[in-house]
């Protein structure tokens, strides 16, 4: 690192968890965001502050006034745009030393074997139960850090499904395919603006300690909170050995 960014990273460096050191590696990682919505915008925004040096964020819509709401990498300047890059602006505006690649699609399964593999770990901001399937599906398959959240209404939920490490359950062992789960958009169930900040801020928490192996991440553990309570609520998780996904 030059001097500009040793300055940049300071309070970081100053964390003897980080460290010079646990900094660069940061400088060095790549992380990928699906979805550059309330969850993805918190998220990204904190990674790319936090100096991750390569973000890839994938979305297929275009900002529009309803977002404005909760959607803090976007603003009234860029109703219209493609959210990918109305992110990419807003980050590189906020830490114009990372590269910021935007992908404006909606990823299936064959776009997402093809990033996943490069990337070191994913953040699942998502706002369908298929799309979290395939991520889930294709993070077992590569052996990625899968960071997953979830809001709606005054609830928020996050997890991490680690499979780097075999013995880890997988999205599919906590929400089968097959389930009783439905998709609740906001548009339709509506949120509570907080809830997907403190949600999308988690998930970039969990992603930082993930890479720097710092700290007890949420592998196992599925964290709910209810936003009119504030109260939070711990479950265990473990992996299911019948699993189609994740079974050895």
């Amino acid at each position: 690192m030059d001097d500009h960014q040793l300055l940049r990273y300071s309070r970081h460096i100053l964390l003897p968890q980080i460290d010079i050191a646990g900094q660069e590696k940061l400088n060095q990682s790549h992380v990928l965001i699906i979805g550059a919505g309330g969850l993805g915008s918190p998220a990204a925004l904190y990674l790319a502050a936090s100096g991750i040096g390569n973000l890839t964020i994938c979305d297929g819509d275009q900002v529009d006034l309803t977002n404005l709401q909760r959607q803090i990498m976007h603003d009234s300047s860029t109703i219209g745009m493609e959210k990918t890059r109305s992110a990419k602006q807003t980050l590189l505006r906020i830490n114009p030393g990372i590269k910021i690649t935007a992908i404006q699609t909606r990823v299936d399964a064959e776009k997402l074997s093809q990033l996943i593999p490069q990337v070191d770990a994913v953040i699942d901001a998502s706002d369908n139960f298929s799309t979290r399937h395939h991520v889930n599906q294709t993070c077992v398959t590569y052996k990625k850090s899968l960071i997953s959240g979830a809001a709606v209404q005054f609830s928020g939920q996050i997890s991490v499904f680690d499979l780097r490490h075999s013995s880890s359950p997988c999205y599919h062992c906590l929400f089968p395919v097959d389930g009783e789960q439905e998709d609740m958009p906001c548009a339709i169930m509506g949120v509570f603006s907080p809830i997907v900040g403190i949600i999308g801020s988690m998930q970039a928490a969990e992603t930082l300690k993930i890479l720097l192996n710092i700290g007890e991440s949420l592998n196992g553990r599925l964290l709910i909170l209810d936003g009119l309570t504030m109260n939070w609520r711990s479950v265990r998780l473990s992996k299911d050995p019948a699993c189609p996904v994740c079974r050895s």
